[in-house]
């Protein structure tokens, strides 16, 4: 049987889906792009693919642009019918946004890398297998609480929640998906925002989000292997 292709959601040309286009491919899982960042149309049926995939942004999902409910539409149309989602920083407060949870004001911008701790539960060993911290990448100033039912699964100095699991969705406030030349292009269209948050504790300049990029990167990756495989044990195989 064919898989459906797996929907990627960009919101911002910068803001690709990264590492796990790579994972993608090389688990030949076929995906499909769509540019809402472009104008694409949000679908209306989550049944046309095997899983849904929201990357980031720089918009607040509380603000009135056209296609956030129609995103929203679909990401519950998608949980009914137990079709796997994904999202990262954006994307995961799409997720809770739609799911019932609420997304409000992080008490601190977050920029750069940080330490996160993985949450001690049995639930957090099936998706991060004996990873219990690592330092994940970070850019936002909004967090997200999580939805009923929601499992909570990472957290980090300045921001609790970081990542939760719902059955086979999983909501992540970090990046697990960054590769070098995303965090040299986020720097270079961030700079602004770098300036203007330059005095909270968790916002580190652009020369050093980059320096650290060679050591850091590797160990993120497999942390998103491991994420990314066990939500592929979701994905049920369905005709074209």
């Amino acid at each position: 049987m064919k898989l459906k292709p797996v929907a990627i959601f960009r919101h911002a040309e910068t803001e690709g889906p990264g590492y796990f286009a790579l994972f993608l491919n090389q688990h030949a899982i076929p995906w499909q792009m769509i540019h809402i960042d472009q104008g694409d149309a949000v679908p209306t049926d989550a049944n046309s693919f095997s899983g849904l995939v929201f990357m980031g942004g720089p918009m607040s999902v509380n603000d009135d642009l056209p296609w956030i409910p129609s995103v929203l539409s679909l990401i519950r149309d998608a949980h009914a019918k137990d079709i796997p989602l994904l999202g990262h920083c954006l994307g995961g407060q799409l997720i809770s946004k739609a799911l019932g949870g609420v997304v409000s004001s992080n008490p601190v911008k977050e920029i750069g890398w940080g330490g996160v701790a993985v949450t001690d539960s049995d639930i957090a060993r099936q998706w991060f297998g004996d990873i219990r911290q690592f330092d994940a990448f970070h850019w936002h100033g909004e967090t997200f609480s999580l939805p009923q039912g929601a499992v909570h699964l990472l957290s980090s100095q300045y921001c609790r929640n970081q990542v939760y699991a719902l059955g086979k969705h999983l909501a992540l406030q970090c990046h697990v998906e960054m590769t070098g030349q995303m965090i040299r292009e986020w720097c270079e269209v961030g700079a602004d925002e770098i300036e203007a948050a330059r005095n909270s504790p968790a916002v580190q300049t652009a020369e050093s989000m980059q320096m650290q990029a060679d050591d850091k990167l590797p160990q993120l990756h497999h942390v998103a292997e491991h994420l990314y495989r066990h939500w592929l044990h979701g994905i049920v195989p369905g005709t074209s």
